[in-house]
């Protein structure tokens, strides 16, 4: 260990109480009641809800399927729950019955696909009032049953070996219930309308990593640490 160099000590003081200067910054609600984290998680959300739109790809996969009649056995976890599943149902067509946790469906698979796929869209556009007016539920409790619905189906065709139904089950479920529950209440932005706010974040995010690098590398350096020659 050398001696102290007050140079490259000071130097590396000075970044580091900086970077702490600015990472507080970071931290306080400053933009709208929350703070800049939470600004550019949002932000990012938007951006990329934009291409998470699969919906209508989904509706073309479930017209090129067609009609199926088919009879499911989808076991739900308990009696609530298959009673919760029915009320999806009654838009399809399909006729339901209830025994325990057991939801009995012979229907169309086209239609019942076709109903989860407008529910689907109505959350993804944040339009609960629309859901709210077919099922009588809120938007997230409604999904929530469509996609435990979907994977029971999933199972049940998988079990009776109609695999490409199930396939599409599967799609279904992840494809467009599943982005809608999680981009539900997040307005969609295209990255071409806020590229200046997302290339600084990107910029910012580098510069920030390396003023944090130097800092610590000034500060050993001013303490005298070296790297020993072998």
């Amino acid at each position: 260990m050398s001696r102290i160099k007050k140079k490259q000590l000071g130097l590396g003081l000075f970044l580091m109480v900086t970077f702490i200067a600015v990472m507080v910054g970071i931290f306080m609600p400053l933009l709208d009641g929350g703070n800049a984290l939470d600004y550019l998680d949002n932000l990012y959300n938007s951006i990329s809800k934009g291409s998470a739109y699969y919906i209508p790809k989904v509706e073309h996969l479930v017209e090129e399927h067609g009609s199926e009649i088919v009879t499911l056995n989808l076991k739900m976890a308990d009696a609530s729950a298959a009673q919760a599943a029915e009320m999806l149902f009654p838009n399809t067509g399909a006729t339901t019955a209830v025994e325990d946790n057991n939801l009995m469906v012979n229907g169309d698979l086209e239609n019942i696909f076709s109903a989860c796929l407008e529910d689907a869209e109505s959350a993804y556009h944040n339009r609960d009032e629309d859901v709210v007016a077919r099922h009588g539920v809120d938007t997230r409790p409604v999904l929530h049953t469509w996609w435990l619905v979907l994977g029971a189906m999933e199972k049940d065709l998988n079990r009776q070996k109609l695999f490409a139904a199930a396939q599409l089950s599967h799609t279904v479920q992840a494809k467009t219930v599943e982005c809608a529950y999680n981009y539900y209440g997040i307005e969609a932005q295209a990255i071409k309308d806020r590229w200046g706010t997302v290339l600084f974040s990107l910029v910012f995010y580098v510069l920030y990593t390396v003023w944090y690098g130097y800092a610590i590398m000034y500060i050993f350096e001013g303490l005298g640490f070296e790297l020993a020659a072998h």
